[in-house]
């Protein structure tokens, strides 16, 4: 008997995101909180652009997972 494990492709987006905000941007919460102080943050551009790589290898690592037939996202 196999099992699937179903995933909310949103709810894995989001939590990806947020683990690649953390590591890369040391930022606390993707979410808006009203204030110019908590909402915009100055960021070096080396840690913007190891954010972006992460991100993409997510999208990779993503895409050649669902071509298995594995997981979903």
């Amino acid at each position: 008997m196999s099992s699937t494990k179903t995933i909310d492709p949103a709810i894995a987006r989001d939590s990806q995101l947020m683990e690649i905000a953390e590591r890369h941007l040391f930022l606390e919460t993707l979410e808006t909180r009203n204030s110019d102080a908590l909402d915009f943050h100055d960021t070096a551009i080396w840690a913007i652009r190891s954010a972006l790589e992460a991100a993409f290898e997510a999208g990779r690592r993503a895409g050649s997972t669902a071509d298995s037939d594995t997981v979903h996202f």
